[in-house]
């Protein structure tokens, strides 16, 4: 389904990303999303589904953060738009507050998560009570800004 799954901060600061399949390259990926949601055409805002050279962009904004996916396949826009809200759910739901801070203090809980969430780029389970039984790492708080 998905080949990266990344978060982003409001200044394009990689603070999450995790890379499934090797068909979108690393390096490049974050860095084209962030100039291409900044500079979109024309001053408008950057739709949520976009494609930029062959690898197709979806992404969510929430509370500042960019929270956004890449593959190259033909997925369904909303499965995966859906995917990422709830992504960002269940880490705010463990950490307590969704902010750049939070995920980088608790980076290690996000990936495991993610992990947890995710096999292979396909949703598994993105419900909070279910993880809740895999996932035993305590989040480290952080204060809201």
């Amino acid at each position: 389904m998905i080949s990266q799954l990344f978060i982003l901060s409001p200044r394009g600061d990689v603070i999450i990303n995790k890379q499934f399949r090797l068909d979108v390259p690393v390096k490049i990926t974050t860095e084209v999303f962030f100039r291409t949601v900044k500079f979109w055409k024309d001053g408008d805002k950057a739709p949520a589904v976009f494609n930029e050279d062959g690898v197709n962009y979806v992404h969510v904004k929430v509370a500042g953060l960019f929270v956004a996916a890449t593959t190259r396949k033909n997925v369904s826009p909303s499965l995966v738009l859906e995917l990422l809200h709830r992504v960002a759910k269940v880490i705010k739901d463990y950490c307590g507050v969704l902010s750049e801070d939070a995920l980088r203090k608790n980076s290690i809980l996000a990936y495991e998560l993610i992990d947890e969430m995710l096999d292979h780029g396909y949703a598994q389970t993105t419900d909070t009570e279910t993880l809740k039984q895999r996932v035993f790492n305590e989040p480290i708080h952080a204060t809201e800004d």
